[in-house]
């Protein structure tokens, strides 16, 4: 049966609801002809109705639209898009194949999905997935607002949705594992932590195809719609469960004083380079969306995936910025980290740019006005800008502070100067006059490398698993195995890999700057050496919820500094710290070795001390390091005559001692203090009773 249809209108992009039915729009420059394809249900293979866009009547300018009355939220639609495939010239247009809106609210489908089926030639109508209409409007957020935490109180929990609760011991049923209900369930282990915002790894719905065969693609970092939620992650089987799901999700956190981060990739797509498939942007309009070659049958490779979204592009980068608008109105998140952020300041010949129009725009953007912007300021061909990344927004991920901060606990020799700047900020990175040091993201381990409990428990990768023959993931990964390579049932060694892991989660939270902790590295996670798992949808990378009974003081270590750098206010100050030599009314950091006043610079230094004050506040801390193999002994500074000082951390003390809260801390008595080998030790002074 035909459908009488309107010609409908060029905005908004997308399938738009409207109460007499449904318009759909799509950008493409260079097609001959538009198909839009409505099917009956999600379970039906072949189109119910093929609506044949006339060039005539449904295109303006280069957008092609068309509205059909009568239709209703849940239907479920795609497009064939024709036009030359002459690769020579950038175009790759196949009519045979059925290709998703990149607006697409909901895609299903992928219980059908065959990745291989759009690689091959012919007609994939019944294994392609398809988008759904969506009533954006009919969410009851119950006066749900983004929470707008600053920088300088935050926490961030860097997890995956899917490894987050897949596992069985998480205690959830099996249909909530691994979903967006899941980590619902678990809020108040999240609470618990103390964290304020979770970072999630992406959940925008992706290609777990893209990957070797016999392995599954689990980070995510291969999408395949920039409005929908990954169906996979949702405990809801209806078309329009994910959105709802997500929904419910943020709403939650929210009401538990957590906000959600997400994880965006907007450098490149799950459509590979010239032998991949084509599921949407490539048949559309390939040489719009796309970096290409000076040979044009080829895709510029900054991302390292096999192609790179042409970001700087006005079409490519109003569907980026209308995906974080969404996400923000629609879907209440509370800001975004940008995967290889860097790819999105080259020009569409692939060159950087001093000022690049879509970071400028995201920048500036009044929706986006209270997100958090976080830049992983790189790419994959060699551009890097941590410190000189655009704008007045974005905080940068501080990829530097994880490698000296690792040097300096692994024992490597040189590190102290680079500790030192990593502790106060980073302003040698960071030189811009009055920038917020908190918009340095801080980290020791994230999704990308060692766990911490494999950073001290490893020399090398052992990602034998990704059948890439170990060659895949990073070299430079400045570990140690405390003596013994893997698992050890050696005292010793489990008792020095313990305080390693303390030490390392001592320098990341009293650093200046805003920490970022990596999913089960509070209970010890491990991934048995195995430093890039993006393709390890199993045990090896989910979270193992026995181990948050087995680790018990350890994550009572962690959610002690969490609470104490959220107590102390010279933890959440939003600007540098002032470095003196002697006491300041301003809030200041004094640098001291084993002696006061007198800081070892030198190469073979392994002890670093401070005294952070903030005199108005009537805080001051002092911060012994020793990564020696050798007790060191260290003056203490002198306080008040009514004050002492009280020991908050020594990491080579066993559990309960290792960490005290300030109300229950001991008195240290005399002026010295003997820092064990391979130590930290956090000071408080507080009045005597």
């Amino acid at each position: 049966m035909a459908l009488n249809v309107l010609p409908g209108q060029s905005y908004p992009l997308g399938a738009t609801l409207y109460a007499i039915g449904v318009n759909f729009c799509l950008y493409s420059k260079h097609a001959t002809g538009v198909d839009l394809l409505l099917f009956a249900s999600e379970n039906i293979l072949e189109p119910s109705h093929v609506i044949t866009l006339d060039p005539s009547r449904n295109r303006t300018s280069f957008y092609w639209h068309v509205f059909v009355p009568g239709l209703k939220a849940g239907q479920v639609y795609a497009y064939r898009v024709h036009g030359p495939f002459d690769p020579a010239h950038g175009h790759r247009f196949d009519g045979h194949k059925v290709l998703l809106d990149p607006y697409a609210r909901v895609i299903i489908g992928d219980d059908l999905y065959d990745r291989k089926a759009a690689i091959a030639p012919g007609d994939n109508c019944a294994t392609a997935l398809k988008g759904v209409v969506v009533d954006s409007r009919s969410y009851d957020w119950e006066g749900d607002r983004p929470l707008q935490i600053p920088y300088a109180s935050s926490v961030i929990y860097e997890m995956h949705v899917g490894g987050f609760t897949q596992h069985p011991s998480s205690g959830l049923p099996e249909e909530k594992r691994g979903t967006f209900a899941g980590v619902i369930d678990k809020i108040p282990y999240l609470q618990s932590l103390g964290v304020t915002a979770v970072e999630l790894l992406p959940i925008h719905q992706f290609d777990p195809q893209d990957v070797q065969p016999g392995l599954v693609n689990y980070w995510g970092y291969s999408t395949l719609g920039f409005f929908a939620p990954h169906r996979a992650y949702s405990s809801r089987k209806d078309p329009l469960g994910p959105v709802t799901e997500f929904r419910d999700m943020v709403k939650a956190l929210h009401r538990a004083g957590i906000e959600v981060i997400l994880d965006v990739v907007f450098n490149h797509s799950a459509e590979g380079n010239h032998q991949g498939p084509t599921l949407s942007f490539k048949g559309i309009d390939n040489s719009t969306y796309y970096l290409l070659e000076s040979n044009p049958a080829y895709y510029a490779n900054y991302s390292g995936c096999g192609n790179t979204l042409k970001a700087n592009h006005a079409v490519v980068g109003r569907l980026i910025l209308d995906s974080l608008r969404y996400w923000v109105a629609q879907m209440h998140v509370d800001g975004f980290r940008f995967d290889l952020a860097s790819v999105l300041s080259r020009d569409m010949a692939g060159n950087p740019l001093e000022d690049p129009p879509i970071l400028w725009s995201i920048e500036s953007d009044p929706v986006l006005a209270g997100t958090k912007l976080i830049a992983e300021a790189w790419d994959a061909a060699g551009l890097y800008q941590v410190g000189s990344f655009i704008g007045d927004r974005f905080a940068e991920w501080n990829g530097p502070f994880r490698d000296h901060v690792r040097q300096f606990v692994k024992g490597d020799p040189g590190t102290i100067p680079n500790l030192a700047a990593r502790l106060l900020g980073s302003p040698d990175i960071f030189p811009q006059p009055n920038r917020e040091p908190n918009r340095s993201i801080h980290f020791v381990t994230c999704h990308d490398g060692f766990t911490l409990n494999d950073l001290v428990s490893y020399n090398h990768k052992h990602n034998e698993a990704n059948h890439e023959l170990n060659r895949d993931g990073s070299d430079a990964n400045y570990s140690w195995n405390c003596g013994v390579e893997g698992p050890s049932q050696d005292p010793a060694v489990e008792h020095l890999r313990q305080r390693q892991i303390k030490n390392f989660l001592t320098l990341l939270f009293v650093a200046q700057g805003t920490p970022m902790l990596l999913m089960g590295d509070e209970v010890r996670r491990s991934q048995m050496g195995n430093n890039n798992a993006y393709c390890q949808n199993s045990p090896l990378s989910w979270f193992d919820w026995t181990a948050v009974d087995r680790e018990q003081s350890l994550l009572r270590f962690t959610q002690g500094l969490i609470h104490t750098i959220q107590t102390l206010k010279v933890f959440r100050l939003e600007h540098l710290l002032r470095v003196t030599a002697s006491w300041h009314p301003e809030p200041h950091i004094v640098w001291h070795g084993t002696r006061l006043g007198h800081p070892n610079w030198s190469y073979h230094s392994h002890t670093l001390a401070f005294t952070l004050r903030y005199p108005v506040a009537q805080e001051q801390l002092h911060i012994m390091l020793n990564a020696n193999w050798e007790a060191q002994v260290f003056e203490l500074p002198s306080l008040e005559p009514q004050e002492r000082w009280h020991r908050l951390v020594d990491t080579a003390l066993s559990p309960p001692q290792d960490f005290c809260y300030p109300q229950e801390s001991p008195a240290v008595e005399g002026s010295l203090y003997p820092v064990s080998p391979r130590s930290s030790v956090v000071l408080i002074g507080q009045a005597t009773p």
